[in-house]
């Protein structure tokens, strides 16, 4: 898979590896209302993504964590 989507899922991951990030911050960064650009509900919902509600940061999930490791890597 080498969309635009992609290329941007990536970058979200990145952009979570790099420190913490309150889950306001994210949605203020990554929500978006273009049914094109869905980076953020397609991440969540392709389970890259770690948060609970009320809990202060999000991370890039497990699942999100090899995914960004194996497009680093290639």
């Amino acid at each position: 898979m080498n969309t635009p989507n992609h290329a941007l899922t990536l970058q979200l991951l990145e952009w979570l590896s790099t420190g913490d990030h309150t889950y306001a911050e994210v949605l203020e960064a990554w929500h978006s209302t273009c049914p094109r650009l869905t980076i953020w509900e397609d991440a969540c919902a392709d389970g890259l993504i770690a948060y609970e509600p009320g809990l202060r940061f999000v991370t890039a999930s497990a699942k999100g964590k090899r995914l960004l490791e194996t497009s680093l890597a290639s």
